[in-house]
């Protein structure tokens, strides 16, 4: 079998139809060896026999979703290609044959972009069309280098290859942008063909909320840009805070009129803290998500990992709250030799201030390491 044409259905026996019937004429005048396929999700209104009736294999997917209905539609093809698009009406699935083009010519994932092809008045609500959909095509551009420009078109077309070498995992509608961020960051060939939008078909509303959708689709590029969201962000804080916080613990630190004392170094510990947890929190999502196949093995965490990350973190770790309570120890003497009294405003706070800074620092280190030791303990890896 060549190709497939993939379509998740719940409910839609009308638009389904449609869909079948373009597809299978497409296929017929195309000449190319093609199979529909219909993965249901718990259709009740029949859709299952209607399209048995008119060609289509079906076959259930118990596990609710709109990313599991593709995903095991695309493990149930037979084609070596696969097309897949939503049986709403919404898509021209007569009009296949750029996507077979660009299949023919080598690549691995050839998105549809509606914004070339045309969008039919009603089709888009305007929330998607001019906020949500831009938006988020050029967050998933600068995190990943993408080259789609229309992140979230649901008809596309890939290798069969290529889909189980993504080893995708979501189930719900993130499905539609891991697909794109695995396939870009495996190194897979992507194209964009021009491609048509219509106002879907069925009498009842659609199941799209834009602004819940959109916020899972961004939340989701975001965590799977865990050196963006976290360790960038958390390495320029702790920086910026170090080398403040290293300034202000040896006195006041004049710049022009302005005075920065003691209060100003509380804040650059607070900011020293956050930012070495927000870095180590990036590390952290970064092998989970190797660990899960979510995202692509990194040479130097791979290093690290096989690392006893666990023993040296926690050396580190106990180092520096032992630091810490030496510190803490050495104001509470001073303390003692004014007889545990009133302190004038301002004494022993930049040495209490270093105190709890390497105790926190030292916890967050050994906490952490713990949590990368339990990460990197060897697997048996799991794959469909």
């Amino acid at each position: 079998m060549q190709l497939t044409i993939l379509m998740p259905c719940l409910n839609e026996a009308e638009t389904l139809a449609l869909c079948i019937n373009k597809a299978n004429a497409w296929a017929l005048h195309s000449g190319i060896q093609t199979e529909v396929l219909i993965a249901d999700n718990g259709s009740t209104d029949g859709s299952q026999t209607i399209a048995e009736s008119l060609g289509a294999r079906v076959i259930p997917v118990a596990q609710l979703g709109y990313g599991s209905a593709l995903f095991h539609g695309c493990m149930a093809a037979k084609g070596e290609w696969i097309i897949m698009g939503d049986s709403d009406d919404s898509y021209d699935f007569s009009n296949l044959d750029p996507f077979i083009q660009k299949l023919r010519e080598g690549f691995d994932l050839v998105m549809g972009n509606r914004f070339l092809g045309g969008i039919a008045s009603g089709a888009m609500p305007w929330k998607n069309r001019y906020i949500g959909n831009p938006i988020l095509t050029w967050v998933g551009r600068l995190l990943f280098k993408c080259p789609a420009k229309d992140f979230h078109c649901g008809l596309r077309g890939l290798r069969k290859d290529a889909f189980l070498r993504m080893d995708l995992r979501t189930t719900g509608m993130e499905f539609a942008s891991e697909m794109v961020i695995k396939a870009n960051l495996f190194g897979m060939r992507i194209a964009e063909v021009p491609t048509t939008l219509s106002k879907d078909g069925r009498s009842r509303p659609p199941h799209l909320r834009p602004w819940r959708d959109g916020w899972r689709h961004l939340r989701f590029m975001l965590l799977f840009s865990p050196r963006w969201l976290f360790l960038m962000p958390g390495a320029t804080l702790f920086l910026i805070s170090m080398i403040s916080y290293t300034a202000l613990l040896y006195g006041p630190v004049k710049l022009g009129t302005v005075i920065f004392d003691v209060h100003t170094l509380f804040f650059a510990e607070a900011g020293l803290v956050l930012g070495f947890l927000a870095a180590t929190l990036g590390i952290i999502i970064r092998m989970f998500g190797i660990r899960e196949g979510l995202l692509q093995e990194h040479s130097l965490l791979e290093k690290l990992r096989t690392s006893p990350i666990l023993e040296m973190g926690g050396v580190v770790g106990i180092l520096m709250m032992l630091g810490g309570l030496f510190f803490g120890f050495d104001a509470l003497m001073a303390w003692g030799s004014a007889n545990f009294g009133s302190l004038a405003p301002g004494v022993l706070l930049r040495t209490i201030s270093l105190s709890t800074m390497l105790i926190l620092l030292g916890g967050v280190t050994l906490m952490i390491s713990l949590i990368m030791g339990f990460l990197a303990l060897p697997t048996r890896e799991q794959r469909f």
